[in-house]
């Protein structure tokens, strides 16, 4: 085999693994929110993604790796998408950009009911690796809504106080909701949770000192 057929072979081969790596990474999606992710066998994964247990190991180490990368999946999507945003709201005023911001947020997270089940319900308490994973998004993203905060105190909207705390509660608020959101059948509207969202977290950083 010639370099050029090797390196052709080297390219088809990391994509037939990537692709398989996708096909599990959606079974796993699909049967932890289905099933529950405990009752899920990896025979079960491999079944839907069409794949062998030789692959699924080729890939994954355990079952728990699938869930931490799709948690992880789900919070790093929410935060390119927010990232993404807050360059077109640089001068916007306070209500605008918590709007927005939030707004961006849930639209990210509610796009299929299936992703807050898995990242607010089937991940919590599996293990001490995904109870460090969901602690470290959990303190990323009270960090994201103090620095709004601040940002807020420094327009004269909000009090310039330690907003640690508040965030922190305001992370575990919209967790619930969202937790909620996805117990319906059907959701309820994505709208009414948004709203809820910013009603909360306006009212929680403009509170007196």
């Amino acid at each position: 085999m010639t370099r050029t057929k090797r390196a052709y072979a080297g390219i088809e081969g990391g994509q037939r693994r990537a692709e398989r790596r996708e096909r599990l990474l959606l079974a796993a999606l699909e049967l932890f929110t289905s099933r529950g992710y405990q009752q899920t066998k990896i025979v079960d994964l491999c079944t839907m993604a069409g794949v062998s247990t030789r692959n699924f190991y080729e890939e994954f180490q355990a079952k728990e790796q699938l869930l931490l990368a799709l948690h992880r999946r789900i919070n790093a999507e929410a935060l390119r998408r927010v990232t993404a945003v807050l360059d077109t709201i640089t001068d916007a005023d306070v209500v605008t950009r918590v709007r927005t911001l939030l707004d961006t947020f849930v639209a990210s997270v509610t796009a299929d009911p299936r992703l807050p089940k898995l990242a607010y319900v089937e991940a919590v308490g599996v293990s001490v690796d995904m109870e460090r994973q969901h602690r470290e998004w959990l303190t990323h993203w009270a960090k994201f809504i103090e620095a709004e905060a601040r940002h807020a105190a420094d327009q004269g909207v909000a009090p310039a106080r330690d907003y640690r705390l508040t965030a922190i509660a305001l992370v575990g608020a919209i967790t619930g909701l969202l937790r909620e959101w996805q117990a319906h059948t059907p959701p309820l509207a994505a709208d009414e949770i948004a709203t809820e969202i910013r009603g909360l977290m306006l009212a929680a950083i403009t509170r007196p000192a």
